[in-house]
């Protein structure tokens, strides 16, 4: 995902880019509004102003990568196979852009409220995901419902969050393009065949 050179932002949206890569290097508590104010060029009075407090810029840093997620995934057109759709924008949206996995991989660790509330917005995403697998699959999930969009989004958030331990067991960058394209083809192969029905082998 491309981003937009800091000069063409607006204070409101220079304010939430500066939180956003403040929040993901240092954590949200160790971030104060005037050093995201200071990053961004702008007064801390202007923090005040567009968001209310250092919680509600926190609240429109989310809502912004949701809206991100989100508009990545309204992009597919469900005219080719659903599910390597899916899984091609998760890995060139996550791929592509490090501040977006240090900002999730921060903020779904903090054990706070607001990460709480984040993460159940990803679920809840995740839930009308499957249904739509569900869809193009013909059948229903083969599995637990309710742990269903969890198995999902650990397939897609697992090595976001554990990217730190996971890379020096890897002999390549975990997220380079071929790298990513294996790792979606591995997790598309178990979604089909472990939630969608049986494995090749074991329907004779």
């Amino acid at each position: 995902m491309r981003a937009t050179p800091a000069s063409d932002l607006t204070g409101r949206a220079r304010l939430r880019a500066a939180a956003l890569r403040l929040f993901a290097e240092r954590g949200f508590g160790a971030t104060s509004v005037r050093a995201v104010a200071a990053a961004a060029g702008l007064s801390p009075a202007l923090v005040v102003h567009h968001f209310g407090s250092k919680e509600g810029l926190r609240a429109a840093v989310d809502e912004d990568v949701l809206d991100r997620i989100g508009a990545a995934l309204r992009d597919i057109d469900g005219t080719e196979d659903l599910m390597a759709s899916l899984g091609a924008v998760s890995a060139r949206m996550f791929g592509a852009d490090p501040l977006l996995r240090g900002y999730l991989r921060r903020v779904l660790l903090e054990e706070s409220p607001s990460s709480a509330a984040l993460f159940a917005r990803l679920l809840a995403g995740a839930r009308v995901e499957l249904d739509r697998l569900a869809a193009a699959e013909e059948g229903r999930i083969d599995g637990d419902p309710q742990w269903a969009p969890f198995q999902m989004l650990c397939l897609i958030l697992g090595p976001l969050l554990l990217e730190p331990v996971m890379q020096p067991n890897l002999d390549q960058p975990m997220f380079d393009p071929q790298v990513l394209a294996r790792r979606s083809a591995a997790n598309q192969r178990l979604l089909r065949h472990g939630l969608f029905g049986a494995t090749p082998d074991a329907e004779g």
